[in-house]
């Protein structure tokens, strides 16, 4: 009877690398999460109320308009984020030196659209994108942030 010994991980911290790459991968999945939600009907209702609010001359054919912008917008930001999630997270797996780089560079961009969804303000006066949409980019960049700091805390 012959006993195998486990292979040992070459990696300096095995649980710091699986909780990097596991945010990396649940930050995507969210992605993909918020980036659906304009197509879901109550969530599409809060664009919609939103706008209606911001322009109540609006008729509901430029009010639809307005969601379908918001929701394209929101849907090709979710696209760009995901590719971005899966860059980090295949730099990561890869133990690629640009790993850390990419991720805080990543999380910049993400921050700035994040915050300027929740700032910047249209013509009505009102932030344009509902702040119910800009808070959850913000969530997304929380999980960056996470992935960033444990990745830093594995290689320091």
């Amino acid at each position: 009877m012959t006993q195998t010994m486990p292979v040992p991980s070459t990696r300096p911290h095995p649980g710091r690398w699986v909780t990097g790459l596991t945010l990396l991968s649940a930050g995507a999945a969210a992605t993909v999460v918020v980036a659906a939600l304009p197509f879901i009907a109550p969530f599409r209702a809060v664009l919609a109320a939103h706008v209606a609010a911001g322009y109540p001359a609006y008729s509901p054919e430029a009010i639809d308009t307005a969601v379908a912008a918001y929701t394209g917008i929101l849907v090709t930001v979710g696209a760009i984020g995901l590719v971005g999630w899966i860059a980090s997270a295949w730099a990561a797996y890869r133990d690629s030196r640009i790993a850390r780089p990419l991720m805080a560079v990543l999380l910049t961009l993400g921050l700035v659209v994040a915050v300027t969804g929740l700032t910047m303000r249209d013509t009505s006066g009102d932030v344009g994108l509902a702040p119910m949409f800009g808070w959850m980019l913000l969530g997304l960049c929380a999980v960056g942030a996470a992935a960033l700091a444990v990745w830093r805390r594995e290689k320091a």
